[in-house]
């Protein structure tokens, strides 16, 4: 089953986070091997396969990473191993994989998962270091380990490219920016330097308007009223929203009253993973500079 909440796109249980922190980086190295049946566990990782034109047999949270993500589409072929955070391991063993994927996530079934095929895991996401440089080492990283450097060095070369593109497309640079993710009504989410979003946004000439540290992406819920201690940031909302809090942020005092508010200074963008690798940052840096530079600014 596959969850349709704004809070399981970016939450994944307790120990896969614990996972993450004392497994920041397994790599398998070897020589360069042709693998026909590639199971994929992470998000980040499974976009970065279809980046390099390799079609993963298996995949977790299909439908969820497509209304995330958007982009790269899913073939139609990837079997689906269920949630990000308790994979299904007899479908993974169904798939008969000669090579899982996975990441720092996923160290505490990384022996369970070396039962069913050898496992190259490698982490994008760590506390308190922007993901964009690990991004590209891990893009090229995979891409050699597959034999796919070619791929790989051209598809770095192409995001930073487009990311220079976007920022030559921002004209006003002047507002800070608080990117979020609205819980409730009365509560957001908001993204630091340590995320894809904060990260890409300082490569965008653009400053984030939130001082405080995060811890992999975004930080735990905020209140509201928050968002009012830099009167002359831009609010930028990120996907999902969940529609009883759109409906109730309309009459809300409290949001018309934010000066970003008030004065038309509030972007919705597009979904787009949280949890992505390079074709993530570049789809974020593109919408958010398409919606900037056409000054799609909407009252929420």
């Amino acid at each position: 089953m596959q969850p349709d909440s704004a809070q399981n796109a970016f939450a994944l249980p307790r120990r896969s986070i614990l996972g993450a922190a004392i497994g920041s980086l397994f790599v398998v190295k070897a020589r360069a091997r042709t693998f026909r049946r590639i199971a994929v566990l992470d998000w980040a990782m499974f976009e970065t396969l279809l980046a390099l034109d390799i079609v993963p047999v298996a995949a977790t949270e299909l439908v969820q990473f497509q209304k995330i993500s958007v982009e790269p589409a899913v073939p139609p072929q990837v079997a689906d191993l269920g949630l990000r955070g308790s994979p299904n391991f007899e479908m993974l063993r169904l798939a008969n994989p000669d090579l899982i994927v996975s990441s720092g996530w996923f160290t505490w079934v990384q022996d369970n998962l070396e039962r069913i095929a050898p496992v190259a895991s490698y982490s994008v996401y760590e506390p308190g270091r922007p993901p964009y440089a690990p991004a590209e080492q891990v893009t090229l990283a995979l891409g050699e380990y597959l034999g796919r450097s070619p791929q790989a060095e051209a598809y770095v070369a192409a995001s930073n490219l487009e990311i220079t593109q976007a920022n030559q497309r921002i004209a006003d640079k002047t507002h800070p920016v608080f990117l979020i993710n609205l819980g409730d009504a009365r509560h957001f989410r908001v993204f630091g330097p340590d995320s894809m979003f904060g990260d890409v946004l300082q490569r965008l000439g653009l400053r984030n308007a939130w001082p405080k540290p995060t811890s992999y992406a975004a930080a735990a819920p905020m209140p509201l009223e928050a968002l009012a201690e830099v009167p002359e940031a831009s609010i930028v909302v990120i996907p999902p929203v969940p529609p009883d809090a759109r409906s109730t942020l309309d009459n809300s005092p409290l949001w018309r009253a934010l000066p970003a508010v008030s004065e038309g200074r509030v972007v919705t963008l597009p979904p787009v993973n949280p949890f992505g690798a390079l074709p993530a940052a570049r789809r974020f840096a593109r919408v958010l500079s398409e919606a900037l530079s056409n000054r799609e600014i909407t009252h929420g």
